[in-house]
């Protein structure tokens, strides 16, 4: 993870826990992280949970009930890059991406 990418996560943790302790829902902080950053949604939500590309591997990885998934970290940025640049996500993988995020898939797409 690059140096400021990974200044931008670690800032939107500490955010993330201050509004989770108002009692703010992950939407609700992915919406207050849109303000400052202007990324997609899916990127949002990772730094709304405060999670690293790696955790969301693992965790999308885990997930997968025949065992067989095999998303890498470079996909997930070209998830993460849809639909200015990189790749459009499947159904299967933005429901999968949602669960982690504790969010709705539909979400998960730009507006």
């Amino acid at each position: 993870m690059s140096g400021t990418g990974y200044q931008t996560l670690l800032e939107c943790r500490r955010r993330g826990r201050a509004l989770r302790l108002h009692g703010f829902t992950v939407d609700q902080i992915a919406l207050v992280l849109a303000l400052d950053h202007d990324v997609s949604p899916l990127k949002l939500y990772r730094y709304a949970n405060g999670l690293t590309a790696t955790q969301v591997v693992t965790a999308f990885n885990d997930l997968d009930p025949s065992g067989g998934a095999t998303l890498r970290e470079s996909r997930l940025y070209d998830y993460e890059a849809w639909p200015a640049g990189g790749r459009r996500p499947s159904t299967w993988a933005l429901t999968l991406l949602a669960q982690i995020y504790g969010t709705a898939p539909t979400r998960l797409e730009p507006r």
